[in-house]
């Protein structure tokens, strides 16, 4: 067929055995039309509920549990009221929002730091922080001193909700209650010798005054991590000072050395003459005990018979008196005619 103003007419592919049979064909270049699929819309609408309720589910098996961590306790609030607080472990909790979760770590040691700063690398560095560092003494000399203070959270609820920032609070007490010690202290004390007191007395103040404020924070130490002078030339002074003291302490060691050592033989020579002197006042005592045993034996013999006993006296004094000489006695009344040596008496 061709085309000619308007009309078809017949051309060499109008008949035969591939004729239209006077069909018009579609131009070659002519769009496809598109092919209507019937979808069946009343089965689609009984699987929207099912879907629904299985997105449900899978939200509520999502945000109904949560798990907390050893080192943790979680506060558990319903509607915005803490109604429970939850130890390690998997837990079960209401879903939408009705029960919120906050984990707070409760057994873990904090730090904080006064007048510097740890590298947040751990590499061993710090850098000094002078505002915080730099102190007046109760002499009215300037010192840098910095502060190590450990703690930790005693009680979660109150950590959370008594106080906007907690550790804030905690931060500036420690500043004030450290100025207030040292302020108090000389400067002698602060750079050589007073450290632990002015560490004991910051922990009692910090502890008493948390205890007040009721913040549930509890404080588990406080430390010094060094104080100096703020020029060199004091510095080296303090050192001087300080090596001094060293030298006085050595050598009050070695005096107390020498004491320990010389201490026991003089004590083992003190209780050697201590007990000499126990035993000649024992000897001392048995004897008067004698003596005093002998005497009330002769003035037993003396009541008996005083006359008997008055000459043996008399002669036992004379024999020790004059110890060798002859010893006559005399048994007569009249004369010496009659005397009779002792000595061949006792023979």
């Amino acid at each position: 067929m061709e085309f000619n103003n308007g009309n078809y007419r017949s051309g060499p592919y109008s008949s035969g055995p591939f004729s239209t049979g006077g069909a018009t064909p579609p131009p070659p270049n002519a769009p496809k039309k598109p092919i209507n699929v019937d979808i069946n819309a009343g089965k689609l609408k009984k699987f929207i509920p099912l879907l629904i309720v299985l997105v449900l589910i899978a939200v509520c098996a999502m945000t109904c549990w949560y798990t907390v961590d050893d080192k943790q306790q979680a506060v558990v609030t319903t509607f915005g009221k803490v109604t429970d607080i939850t130890e390690a472990g998997m837990h079960f909790k209401l879903p939408f929002g009705i029960q919120n979760i906050e984990k707070v770590d409760v057994n873990v040691y904090q730090k904080l730091e006064l007048g510097y700063r740890s590298d947040e690398y751990n590499t061993g560095g710090y850098t000094l922080v002078t505002d915080e560092s730099k102190m007046i003494t109760g002499d009215y000399n300037i010192v840098n001193i910095e502060f190590f203070i450990e703690y930790k959270i005693s009680d979660p609820v109150k950590y959370l909700y008594n106080s906007y920032e907690p550790e804030e609070v905690l931060r500036n007490l420690v500043q004030s209650q450290v100025r207030n010690v040292v302020g108090s202290t000389n400067v002698d004390a602060v750079l050589t010798d007073g450290k632990e007191q002015i560490q004991r007395q910051v922990k009692e103040f910090i502890t008493e005054i948390l205890n007040d404020y009721d913040i549930g924070l509890m404080l588990v130490d406080v430390k010094i991590q060094d104080s100096e002078p703020p020029t060199t030339d004091v510095i080296e002074a303090f050192k001087s000072v300080e090596t001094a003291k060293q030298q006085a302490e050595t050598v009050i060691n070695q005096a107390r050395a020498y004491q320990n050592s010389k201490l026991p033989s003089a004590q083992a020579e003190a209780d050697k003459l201590i007990q000499n002197a126990e035993y000649l006042k024992q000897s001392r005592i048995n004897e008067a005990t004698k003596q005093v045993a002998m005497f009330e034996a002769m003035y037993q013999e003396y009541i008996n018979d005083p006359e008997i006993t008055r000459a043996r006296m008399y002669y036992e004094t004379i024999s020790q008196v004059l110890p060798g000489v002859k010893l006559y006695i005399n048994t007569d009344e009249n004369g010496v005619n009659t005397l009779l040596p002792l000595d061949s008496l006792v023979k």
